[in-house]
């Protein structure tokens, strides 16, 4: 029975862990991103189902809707800062995509209060 509950205990700690996006793009360019306007345009497409994804691209597609559902709940630390950075930019600059990303992502604005108080966070 300790053996039960010792790998049961074993397997809720690693499913924690598990439960955040992949690291793998975290060392993403986004001065690049948030200064260069076509690739920002081609990213923001890609998200919208109006144009091609890079592989970085489409990993941000896969994840997007349940990161404004949940807040970024799942999101590593430096995803979470490049993320507030980014959609500050897209908001103030691309207000036009910011529009049509809320339209596909929140229609009913169900989640703007949860994500509201992701983006003006600091954690």
């Amino acid at each position: 029975m300790k053996m039960f509950i010792l790998l049961f205990g074993s397997m809720l700690l690693s499913l924690s862990f598990a439960e955040k996006y992949t690291d793998r793009y975290d060392d993403f360019d986004i001065k690049e991103l948030t200064s260069n306007k076509r690739l920002l345009s081609s990213y923001l497409k890609c998200v919208l189902d109006q144009g091609r994804c890079t592989p970085e691209g489409k990993e941000l597609k896969l994840h997007i809707k349940d990161a404004i559902q949940t807040g970024c709940e799942k999101c590593t630390t430096t995803q979470k800062t490049k993320s507030r950075i980014v959609v500050a930019h897209i908001r103030e600059h691309e207000k036009t995509f910011w529009e049509e990303l809320k339209k596909k992502y929140d229609p009913d604005s169900k989640y703007k209060e949860i994500y509201e108080a992701f983006l003006n966070a600091d954690d």
